[in-house]
């Protein structure tokens, strides 16, 4: 999930409020502006590696909204949200912000009033892609960025992404395994998640936007019971 080399300072960053209708995105302190920079920032556009077309990035960011949604809604038999997510909270916020600073999505964390951030890179990042955008008229940027925020804001109102590539997969030889994609990767030989996750491979479109997604080794045992959900999300403190 590490797309660039992460910097060491990580600040709150305000991105700028200004944005063509062509290339409208709510600000990122809200939780569809939050969700929508997630989906922009882990997926590849054009002149970048990984990129390959328009509807491959569409692809990529349909495929992050549902393995957030398996992380809180589709925990496998034998597993807890715990396990898959590093959070027991169904808060989307929290799933994307678990483990801090250098956490799971890094560059995506919250800071110690608990308001969620953003590092450097990423505002940087999405505001040179909203600088092509709003160049000129709408092209593939503008397109691209609109989708990311649509997806995020339907997602929050309980629309998900239909259909899931991955929900059908029940062997990856020779393994068993869950179905559904819960985690991803920058696709690099050398980076794998570890643990449980089982690469789904270019056969079974395991590969958008210059990711790796990853499903679950199927278990046999059922999952030791968890306490009730927290009525109030969880807010992980990066550390001191």
């Amino acid at each position: 999930m590490k797309r660039t080399v992460a910097i060491l300072s990580l600040l709150c960053t305000a991105l700028p409020a200004a944005a063509a209708p062509e290339a409208l995105l709510v600000p990122h302190t809200s939780a569809a502006g939050y969700l929508a920079r997630l989906l922009i920032n882990e997926s590849a556009f054009p002149g970048e590696r990984g990129y390959v077309s328009e509807a491959d990035t569409r692809a990529t960011m349909r495929a992050l909204v549902l393995a957030l949604d398996a992380r809180i809604h589709r925990v496998p038999d034998g597993y807890t949200r715990e396990e898959v997510a590093a959070t027991r909270s169904t808060d989307v916020i929290d799933v994307i912000t678990a483990g801090g600073r250098r956490g799971q999505m890094e560059g995506f964390y919250r800071d110690r009033d608990g308001t969620p951030c953003l590092a450097p890179r990423v505002a940087a990042r999405v505001a040179n892609l909203k600088r092509i955008a709003n160049q000129g008229e709408p092209d593939r940027f503008a397109r691209l960025l609109t989708y990311a925020q649509r997806l995020a804001t339907d997602y929050l109102d309980g629309v998900t992404p239909q259909p899931d590539p991955y929900a059908a997969i029940t062997r990856i030889p020779p393994k068993a395994v869950t179905g559904r994609a819960y985690g991803w990767m920058t696709d690099m030989d050398y980076y794998h998640p570890g643990g449980h996750f089982v690469r789904i491979p270019d056969r079974m479109r395991g590969r958008l936007g210059g990711n790796r997604f990853y499903t679950l080794l199927k278990r046999a045992s059922p999952a030791p019971p968890q306490p009730s959900p927290r009525t109030k999300p969880l807010v992980t403190l990066p550390a001191s």
